[in-house]
């Protein structure tokens, strides 16, 4: 602040041209949006979107890309509400270093994302009927240098509805056959993220919707540094990964670096939201990384969960898996057995439609 300053700093934004006061874009089904298309060497600073929309779960139809220097392959692709941890399909305000989300429903992203040769960033409606009111402000910096060897902002979505527990003919979590299984090498594991290449992993968003009853972190999350066959560290529990404890103690809060935004009951049909970032110590791997998590002890719980890793590293990278469907990626009860859920989807008192 005391410093002067030699960067341009650029916004592109959904103002209308030609002066006039509709300073928003309509984008209908199926089309294609480029926000930002720009030569570098430059560094996006700040990133705000806000978005309105009447079709049901529209955050989650919405889909945000950027690519870097040209690549075919998208460094970040994720639904746009997933991106800034709106994994539930509600509006859910938070606060941290890096991505903030306001009850009025704006979205604000402060990750550095340096760029040497180009930048493209691109929303794409994959609902069935047209965003109405899509705004937003791109702030970048031109005039800058990009060191050799400078690491590249990535995001990627993950998703499991459900993710498919070993057993569903448990009544709770400290049934002895849940609590006696081990779980070694992290086999079934949710995956947040898994690359190729060097870089650093900063942090994940994530969001579960209950298929069943009771506390559902009781897993641990497990990380493997370049091609460990086992997990090179082993966390104590969900929420100890995501620095809270005793089950974020039944009220919702964000932190700096970690929260739980949305916090439910423990039973079928809650939904949570909870997020870490390691700006303290990003997680640096030399040329593979993949960070998961257990969905229960040694994963005998079938909740879903969707999620966006963010991390940096140099590029190429390796291709995403595919984007789920859009309709796959709505929240949807599941028909998994176990306590809550041994009747169907929605049995009474624990499985109400939404």
């Amino acid at each position: 602040m005391t410093q002067q300053q030699t960067y341009t700093l650029h916004r592109s934004s959904s103002r209308e041209a030609t002066g006039g006061n509709a300073d928003y874009r309509t984008v209908t089904p199926g089309q294609e949006l480029t926000v930002l298309d720009e030569d570098g060497p430059g560094m996006i600073s700040h990133i705000w979107f806000t978005l309105a929309d009447r079709e049901p779960y529209f955050m989650k139809r919405v889909v945000l890309r950027i690519y870097w220097d040209g690549e075919e392959s998208p460094s970040v692709e994720t639904p746009i509400g997933d991106f800034f941890g709106q994994g539930t399909g509600d509006t859910v305000p938070w606060q941290s270093e890096v991505l903030t989300v306001s009850h009025d429903h704006a979205m604000n992203s402060y990750f550095p994302m340096p760029f040497a040769r180009h930048v493209k960033i691109t929303i794409t409606n994959e609902g069935k009927e047209s965003l109405g009111s899509l705004y937003w402000n791109i702030d970048y910096r031109t005039g800058i240098q990009v060191p050799k060897g400078t690491l590249y902002f990535h995001a990627q979505y993950r998703q499991a509805n459900p993710n498919k527990g070993w057993t569903g003919e448990w009544y709770e979590n400290g049934d002895p056959m849940v609590n006696y299984r081990r779980n070694p090498d992290g086999k079934d594991n949710y995956v947040w993220m898994d690359a190729q290449g060097h870089g650093q992993f900063v942090g994940v968003t994530m969001s579960i919707l209950q298929n069943q009853d009771g506390w559902w972190g009781e897993g641990d999350d497990m990380f493997f540094i370049d091609g460990s066959a086992l997990p090179t560290f082993i966390g104590t529990g969900s929420e100890d990964y995501f620095l809270g404890a005793w089950d974020f103690g039944g009220a919702a809060y964000s932190l700096p670096l970690n929260g739980a935004p949305l916090v439910g009951k423990e039973e079928a049909g809650s939904r949570w939201s909870v997020y870490r970032f390691h700006l303290d110590s990003p997680i640096p791997f030399a040329k593979s990384f993949k960070a998961t998590i257990e969905h229960g002890h040694a994963n005998h719980r079938s909740d879903s969960f969707s999620s966006v890793a963010y991390w940096y590293q140099a590029e190429p990278h390796a291709a995403f898996p595919p984007l789920p469907p859009v309709d796959d990626r709505i929240p949807t009860l599941q028909f998994v057995g176990g306590p809550g859920n041994s009747k169907g989807p929605y049995s009474p008192g624990s499985l109400t439609p939404r």
